[in-house]
């Protein structure tokens, strides 16, 4: 028998905290209001948990908005930081500058399965019937070391469920969705989220993110060496950590930002895995797909050959990049935090009480 645990009104059966919970400070910005990717208006998170005895893999959906996608793209970019991944629908995003379908995340088998369930998601929408090429976005890393990978648990009615789901608010973290069956650092990965809202000075404009952990290398936090001092790191003499594994990281912003400085936005995030020790090793997928919300400068299908829009200049990125970075560490912390260990199996949790001791020996914490 299967259990499905659905991401929104889930309580994690655990009594951890977030990092900004525990007065972990990471970076200099204000967090929004949720502290999460659905902090950018109109964005929304769904996500649909698969377990069994063997089986610990799920879905997670991020729809930018709440209207008919493919009628009303909106601008993006992907980044990839290492290419060991399977990553549906790189090429046309790259290409055109936009995405047209919800951003779904699963595990590295049911990628193909994912992309059928976008699509018929995409066919069936009132407006939509006419259309005959779908291009779905579908991300993925590798639970194989926890899941069942072989046996492809998903299914085409998950991925629906998990985009009928979404909704904004607050976001499950942790052993759920698409990060139910991941590791990172050697400990349970999972999904993690955070944002930063930027001064009015310099915009006012909200940047958040969204992971799925499940990569490797030596941890730190707020720069404390976290992995060395827990004695559990990649080369480490008494156990080689592996550091594969892959990391799908998620940017919404609502700045007026095309899909060209996206991609430079999409850049930094990557800089964000790098600040919490991970190496973006050979067997490591890690991609960023960046996208904004800002109306103005969604493509809609309304058969115009001339399109007219404001976009911030080169010169006002440099807030976006920051908060982006921040944003990223943070919530692949919160991965971490808010993960808990799936029975009968030999990956730990993050030890909150010696995390805690150690940030107090390098003065991170109070």
């Amino acid at each position: 028998m299967f259990f499905l645990i659905y991401g929104f009104g889930l309580t994690v059966a655990n009594s951890f905290q977030r990092a900004a919970d525990l007065g972990i400070k990471i970076g200099i910005l204000n967090k929004g209001s949720f502290n999460s990717i659905t902090d950018v208006e109109g964005v929304m998170v769904g996500q649909v948990t698969i377990q069994n005895d063997s089986v610990n893999t799920g879905v997670t959906a991020i729809l930018p908005h709440g209207d008919n996608l493919f009628t009303n793209k909106v601008p993006a970019a992907i980044y990839v930081g290492n290419g060991f991944g399977k990553l549906a629908g790189i090429t046309q995003v790259n290409e055109l500058g936009n995405i047209e379908t919800p951003i779904i995340l699963t595990n590295t088998l049911n990628v193909s399965t994912a992309v059928s369930g976008v699509v018929s998601y995409i066919l069936n929408l009132p407006g939509n019937e006419n259309v005959r090429s779908v291009n779905a976005v579908v991300g993925e890393t590798n639970d194989g070391g926890l899941n069942d990978i072989r046996g492809k648990h998903v299914t085409e009615s998950h991925v629906l469920e998990a985009i009928s789901l979404a909704k904004t608010g607050p976001v499950d973290e942790g052993t759920v969705g698409a990060g139910t069956g991941t590791i990172c650092f050697g400990f349970k990965g999972g999904i993690g989220t955070s944002s930063r809202v930027l001064p009015q000075t310099v915009g006012g404009y909200t940047v958040g993110v969204l992971v799925q952990t499940n990569f490797g290398g030596v941890l730190e936090i707020n720069g404390a060496p976290v992995g060395q001092e827990l004695g559990k790191y990649y080369l480490q003499d008494a156990v080689d950590n592996n550091p594969d594994g892959s990391c799908m990281i998620v940017v919404a912003t609502d700045a007026p930002v095309t899909n060209r400085n996206l991609e430079r936005i999409a850049k930094r995030a990557i800089f964000g895995i790098a600040r919490t020790g991970g190496i973006a090793s050979n067997g490591s997928g890690d991609y960023v797909i960046a996208f904004s919300t800002n109306k103005e400068l969604r493509l809609v299908n309304d058969n115009s050959n001339l399109r007219s829009f404001i976009e911030l200049d080169n010169n006002a990125m440099s807030p976006l990049f920051l908060a982006a970075i921040e944003a990223t560490e943070e919530a692949i912390v919160n991965s971490l935090l808010m993960a808990t260990v799936i029975p009968n199996t030999n990956i730990p949790e993050l030890p909150t009480d010696k995390l805690m001791d150690i940030l107090r020996k390098y003065g991170k914490v109070k």
